[in-house]
Formats: structure tokens, sequence, C-alpha cells
């Protein structure tokens, strides 16, 4: 060498020459077949930061398949993670360390980290909706509030009286690990409800009320604590007015820049249309300017895009296309990254303060012990079940990952060493993990309506009134479920009440919704719900005095909807529930939408409803043929509960001087004794009295069958002679006459009778009616 760096200038050490200084930063690998010199593959940080992502997200699904069968949520597993990979564990090993996570590649794991959490806070903020505390109950207002002041009031107590005993060098440590305890952050407790599978459950809806109310509150007493603080030190005032300016002029970029941009998107959108990408563009670049002015102002970086995201009107179009489009990437890789990042920070194998690291357990414990206190006294005196009261105190007292975004903010300000940090990360951990499996353990859901018996048609008399449930997801869907409530037979003497619930999928939003029109209330999703709502007004109309609709939208995430379902058949005691198919057929009698997520909810309510529960699968727009005058009703009959539910409907039908019905009883050749005694019972009393009422209107015949083959074709002859066929879901595996049947059912949820009237090629106008008798559980 010749004493130069190839770049113009003199050698100095560190790479700095007289002209200009350079980083060595080794970005782009040339292969693993390429010419590197002496520098490893590893060396260059694009392929090792793709290992690294590779590595973190295998460890992760690796601890979440093992840990979710004990009903453990994912942050417990990102966080696990984090440990192992990190020093505690594996980076106790050297190649390890310098090779796969180095020091100097911290920055970008660091980087990746923080622009998911930002992301995902400003999601977070979009679909939240600040209307929703106007309209909370007095319930929530009283848990909500009392959540929040109780434990910081306790706190501010217990830090004056015991500022003295700690160290001056471990006051702001202590100080600050207690205004983060008091945090009652939305986005974390919603998380919660989700992992637990109880957000819409009556349960779920009170704790996200509460939660969006103590979320405002924490915020804005911590929000007037820290003000008060930095109002005491001296040269306050020029301090606190500077900051106050700058927050103010932050708060005004967004009311006055992302504000308006936003409705000027939506305004720019046409109807029932998402937003386009390049408005997606945009409004992710507002983010970053507003995380670079909030950093700037002096205020923890997350506040600004909280604040923008509460500022862009939540749902459709632009909060739901927001949330759709960013939604996957940040919540399912970039924001957890941060938890497990965080992880990788932590070190418990070097721990040396015990005292202080024992004086933060006692904080955290004392702090958990008054928030658990503080939202179960106000909830048992609001006359929530001791249960309930009891798992609502745990969910609302959940820390996740906003908690651990404010532990590693004040660990890289050096407000936390390392040995705080781990502590704290270690109790989120342990919190998280214990809440999960004590407010499990305490609500189960699947065993809410368990004990309820005689919610059926079979047990409603005759003149008592009949009360359904019909859901509807398409205009499509009402115009069907109308046919079949008009052929039920609505009169004063044999009266009927509907409820009607329109699904819908949240879309852009975290709080789900259960509108009641009957009081006023207006649904703020699509125009199709007023066109349902006007069907199914219609047939209460040309029924009035016979019939009652009440109707309801329901603003669900679709893995939830059949909480919805079973709470308003339970509350309004629903004899049985009305469920649309989630196969629709176009005029030409082909498929035109096949939805797994329907498929879905039909599956989740026929496990959980606390009533009889019938799908619907209708081919009303199918061309039709021509009209044999009436309404014809058939009932293929093989025996058991299902089938004699299905019989009472069809000859609560048959009542109506425009229905005829048909009663086609399957008979084995050979004597099946399959059946239980009390089961044979009963089908001979349903038919012996359905027989005694034959007439003109009423058709009752038997046809012998020695296999599923012989019953198939029953079946099929069946299609071309009703409007209406009318089956049981579930029949014992053994009978004879669905033997070879079962082999092909690619629809369970609808049995091998109907299943096979589901086939997508069947081109007949035909609806079928596929019956389940309410599932009896016992307490």
């Amino acid at each position: 060498m010749d004493g130069t760096t190839g770049h113009g200038g003199e050698e100095r050490p560190g790479n700095i020459t007289s002209d200009f200084c350079y980083v060595d930063a080794a970005v782009h690998s040339a292969g693993i077949w390429g010419s590197a010199g002496s520098r490893p593959f590893l060396g260059f940080a694009l392929p090792r930061l793709q290992l690294q992502l590779a590595i973190i997200f295998f460890v992760t699904q690796f601890l979440h398949l093992l840990l979710r069968r004990f009903d453990l949520p994912r942050l417990v597993s990102e966080i696990l993670a984090g440990i192992i990979l990190g020093p505690t564990i594996l980076g106790q090993y050297e190649y390890v360390e310098q090779a796969l996570f180095p020091q100097e590649g911290d920055v970008y794991l660091d980087l990746l980290s923080k622009i998911g959490y930002i992301f995902f806070i400003f999601l977070s903020g979009v679909k939240m909706d600040p209307r929703t505390v106007l309209r909370t109950g007095i319930k929530a207002w009283t848990i909500g509030v009392l959540a929040v002041t109780l434990p910081l009031g306790g706190n501010l107590i217990s830090t004056v009286l015991h500022q003295n005993e700690i160290h001056k060098y471990r006051i702001p440590a202590y100080k600050t690990t207690i205004s983060i305890q008091n945090l009652f952050p939305f986005p974390v407790i919603a998380s919660m409800l989700v992992d637990l599978k109880i957000m819409n459950t009556e349960l779920g809806r009170l704790t996200l009320a509460s939660a969006l109310i103590s979320d405002m509150v924490s915020n804005l007493s911590s929000t007037l604590i820290t003000y008060g603080r930095v109002g005491i030190m001296s040269f306050a005032d020029v301090i606190m007015i500077h900051s106050t300016f700058m927050t103010m002029c932050l708060i005004l970029f967004i009311l006055c820049i992302g504000r308006p941009l936003s409705l000027w998107i939506i305004q720019n959108t046409p109807e029932g249309k998402p937003v386009c990408r390049f408005h997606v563009v945009i409004m992710s670049f507002l983010v970053f300017v507003v995380v670079l002015l909030t950093d700037n102002v002096g205020l923890n970086y997350q506040y600004g895009p909280f604040l923008l995201g509460l500022a862009v009107p939540d749902g459709p179009p632009l909060g739901a296309t927001l949330v759709d489009r960013l939604e996957t990437l940040v919540s399912g890789l970039l924001a957890p990254l941060l938890v497990t990042f965080c992880g990788m920070n932590v070190n418990l194998v070097e721990l040396y303060d015990l005292e202080f690291l024992g004086t933060v357990w006692v904080i955290v414990g004392l702090c958990l012990g008054l928030k658990l206190l503080s939202v179960f006294v106000p909830a048992v005196v609001c006359k929530v079940p001791v249960k309930d009261a009891v798992a609502l105190s745990f969910i609302m007292s959940a820390q996740g990952v906003v908690q651990m975004a404010f532990y590693y903010y004040n660990y890289v300000n050096q407000t936390y060493d390392r040995e705080t940090f781990s502590i704290l990360t270690t109790s989120v951990l342990i919190q998280v993990a214990a809440s999960s499996i004590i407010v499990k353990s305490l609500y189960d859901y699947s065993r809410m309506y368990a004990g309820y018996q005689k919610r059926d048609i079979q047990h409603t008399s005759n003149n008592s009134e009949l009360r359904m449930l019909v859901c509807t997801h398409r205009v499509d869907d009402a115009v069907a479920v109308q046919k079949v409530l008009e052929a039920s037979y609505p009169s004063k003497e044999t009266p009927m009440a509907v409820y009607a619930i329109h699904l819908l999928e949240l879309a852009g939003r975290a709080h789900p919704q259960l509108i009641d029109h009957q009081l006023g209330q207006k649904s703020s999703g699509e125009s199709r719900t007023q066109k349902i709502i006007d069907i199914l007004s219609s047939f209460e109309q040309q029924y009035a005095g016979a019939a009652t609709v009440q109707q309801f939208t329901a603003m669900s995430l679709t893995k939830f909807m059949h909480h919805d379902i079973c709470t308003v058949a339970f509350n309004k005691l629903a004899s049985m529930i009305i469920l649309p198919f989630h196969r629709k057929w176009n005029q030409q009698g082909k498929v035109i939408q096949d939805s797994s997520s329907l498929r879905s909810i039909n599956c989740e309510v026929l496990e959980l409803a606390p009533c009889s529960v019938a799908v619907l699968i209708d081919r009303h727009k199918v061309r039709r043929r021509p009209a044999a005058g009436g309404y014809t009703v058939g009932v293929a009959f093989f025996g058991g509960a299902d089938d004699r539910e299905a019989l009472a409907y069809a000859r609560r039908m048959a009542r109506s001087p425009d229905v005829s019905l048909t009663v086609v009883r399957m008979v084995p050749w050979d004597i099946y004794a399959g059946d239980s005694q009390w089961d044979a019972v009963l089908d001979a009393e349903i038919l012996k009295d359905t027989r005694m009422q034959m007439h003109d209107d009423i058709v009752y015949r038997e046809e012998r069958v020695k296999d599923g083959a012989e019953t198939a074709l029953l079946i099929h002859a069946m299609e071309e002679a009703f409007d209406l066929i009318m089956v049981g879901r579930r029949h014992k595996e053994d009978t004879p006459q669905l033997m070879g049947l079962c082999e092909w059912n690619d629809l369970p949820e609808l049995g091998p009778v109907g299943d096979m009237l589901a086939a997508p090629d069947l081109t007949l106008p035909l609806s079928i009616l596929v019956v389940q008798h309410q599932n009896i559980k016992t307490i």
C-alpha cells in the first residue's frame, strides 16, 4: 500500500481522510459463490437481517404451536423467543452472539420493530371511535373511571411516602415504572379479548367500553401529572410554555392537515369502493411526518401516530382500507418483532442490584393488586356477577406490546438499566400468561347456554307465539327467508315473532356493535342494510297483527359473529335460528359465491346455539319451472330428533291453505335396531299425529330402501316435485337407509342428505332447509 485510501486523500486512523470520511458498511453480499474477500457471508447486513427474521419467525411459530394448546396467547411465544435468542440462553454462545446477532446488526432490527410498532399504534387509533365514549352506559363509565383514579391515587401516595427510601439514582426508574403500570391501553385489552375469543360476549362488550374510557382517562391523567412535574422544576416556566406550545402545534397539525386530508380522500372515493393505493401511500407518508414532529416536540414517538389514527374516520372506506392493506404485515410480522427484540435485550443471567430488583417486583405486585381491586369492586357494585368481575379485572389489568414499548423507550433513554428492563419484561411475560389462564378457567364461552332445555318447535304449543331468529348477509338472503316465513303461516291464532340480524364484517373498527333498529339506532354500514330492513318490514306489514319483526345489525369480526347470533337467540327465547347457506347460485344455476367464512359461522352456531338451528339453502334465482299452484313442501324422514324437529316445523307450515305437505318416510327393508327405544317411540308418536292430520294438503307415504343408493334416487325424485325440502341434519352412522352416503359427505355440517341436496351442480329452483334439533347441554 502507498499510504493512501484510494479515495484521493491521506490515510488516517478510523478511515478518516483529509477530504472526507467513510463508513465501511457492507450491505449486499456477492453471494455464497461470489468473491467477498475475507468478510464472511453473514458479515453483510442484508443477508444477516433476512436470516435473523427467518430465525425469529421460526422460533416464535414453533413456540406458539406448543403453547397454544395451553391457551397461552402469541405474545408469550414472542417474548420467550426473544429470551431464548438473547443473552439469557443462546447468546451465551460466542458464535450466536457474534455471527447471527452481532451488536452492530441490532440497529436494523430496532428500526424495523419501531416502524412496525408505529403503524400498529396508528391502526389502533384508526380502529377506535372516540364517539363510542358518548354512547357508553353508566356501568362502563363507573368501572372505566374508577379503574384509573383509584390506583393512581394510591400510587401517588406511595411515591411520596417511599421516595426517600429509594436511591436518588433509582428515583426516575421508580416513578416511570409506576406510571407505566397505571396504563390501560385499549389495543392490548382488545387483543386479549380476541385471543380469548370473547370479544362479542356480554363480558367482552363491557370490557371494551370500560377499556376505551380507562385508556383516555389514564392518558389524560399521565399528561397532567407530567406537566405538573415540569411545572415545579426550576426554570419551569420556559420549559412548560415551550412544551405546551409545541404540543398544541402538533395537535393543530393533525386536526388541520390530517383530518381534512382524510375527509378529502373519503369524498373522492366512489361509494362502495376501497380507497386507491396512492391515497394509502399518502396516509402512510403522513404517519412518518407525524412521528418526526412528535419526536422533535419531545413527546414519546407513539403519541403522534395514535392521535393521527383517532383523527382518521373509522370504518369504510378509508379506515377499512388502511386496516385491510396494512394489518397483515404490521400485526403479523413487524409489531411482534418489537416484542421479540425486547426479549432479545433481556439478560436474566447477569443480575447485580438485587435489592432494587426486589423493589421492582414489589412495585409491580402492588400496582397489579390495586388495579385488580379497582376494577373488581366497582364491577361488583354495578351488579356484574362475581366470576365475570374477576375475569374483567384480569383482562383490564393485562399488559402487552404497549407497555413493552414504553419499557424499551425508557431503556434506550437510560431511565432503566438492563437489569430493570429485564425484570419488567419478565413481569409482562408472567402477567400475560397468568391472566390468560385465569380468565379462560373462569369464563368458558362454550358453556354460556348450558342447562336450558326445550327451546325448539316440537315443544312450542300450536297456539303459542313462534319465535324465530333469521340471519342475513345479502339481500338475496332476506328474499329467501321471507318466502320461508310466509310459508310458516303467521296468523292471529298462531302468531310469530321474528328477530332479524344483518351480519356485517367489522372493517376498520375495533369495537363490535349490535344495533337495535327498533330503538331508532342507525347503522353506519352499507346501504344494503336498509334494503334488507325494507324487505322484512314489508313482511311485517303484510301480516300486521299476526307477525312482529325486530331488526338488528351486528358489526363484528367474522370469527366472532356466532356470539351475536347466539346471544340474541338466547335473550329473545327463540325456538329456531335460520342461517343462510354459504353458497349462492345465479340464474343459470352456477355457483357465484362459496364463502369459507360464512361456512365457519354456520358451523359455530350449530355447535353453540341455545335452540334449534336450520340452514337455508336457496336457489330462488335459478329459472323457475312453470308454477303448479301453491307452495309444495316435502319432508324426508329417517328418524331421530333432527327429523322430528323438521317435521314439527313442516306441520306448522301445513296449516297454511297455500302450502301442501308431503312426508316421505324412508323405511329399511330389514329390521333395524340401531335407534334407541325412546327415539323409536317418539318417531312413532309424531308420525301417528301426522297421519291423523292427513287431508288434501298433507300426504304421508312410506318408501322401502335397501341402502344409500336407493335413498339417493328417491331424494333426486323429490327434487323435481317440491319447492322446499326439509331434512334433519344428524342420523345414526349405521342407519341402513344412508349406508354409503357418509363416505361422500363434503359438508358434514349438513349431514349426508343435506350435503347431497346442496350439491353445486344441482340446477333446479329448489330450496332446502337442513334442521338440527336443539343441543341439550347439562350444567
